[in-house]
């Protein structure tokens, strides 16, 4: 079993070499039964969300991790990627400040990358 806390900082560097920008792990280990980490990142464009969640599948494929499910990448606004114990929000920067998902886990320790 690999350790989520190395996954979702193996995630943070793949969006980070795609230039996201304001890349946080919220570790909601404490908080939810739904996963350890939210991995939390933006774009400024739609095609920049959708080459970060790309890069991110790839180096997470490459690492030996399964993808348990993918949603919203047709659109490319709000990318959900699911490893299971890790979860990653790649967000358009426009739908970030929206929906500010990390006000919504307020409770949260934040690491900031």
């Amino acid at each position: 079993m690999k350790n989520s806390s190395k996954m979702a900082y193996c995630i943070s560097s793949a969006a980070s070499s795609k230039k996201a920008s304001d890349i946080k792990i919220l570790n909601i280990k404490e908080l939810s039964p739904i996963a350890d980490y939210f991995v939390v990142c933006s774009g400024n464009s739609t095609t920049q969300v959708k080459a970060i969640a790309d890069e991110i599948e790839d180096k997470m494929k490459d690492e030996g991790y399964s993808l348990l499910h993918k949603e919203g990448y047709s659109t490319g606004r709000w990318i959900l990627i699911d490893f299971g114990t890790v979860v990653v929000h790649v967000f358009l920067n426009e739908d970030r400040e929206f929906y500010e998902i990390e006000r919504l886990w307020a409770d949260a320790e934040i690491i900031t990358i």
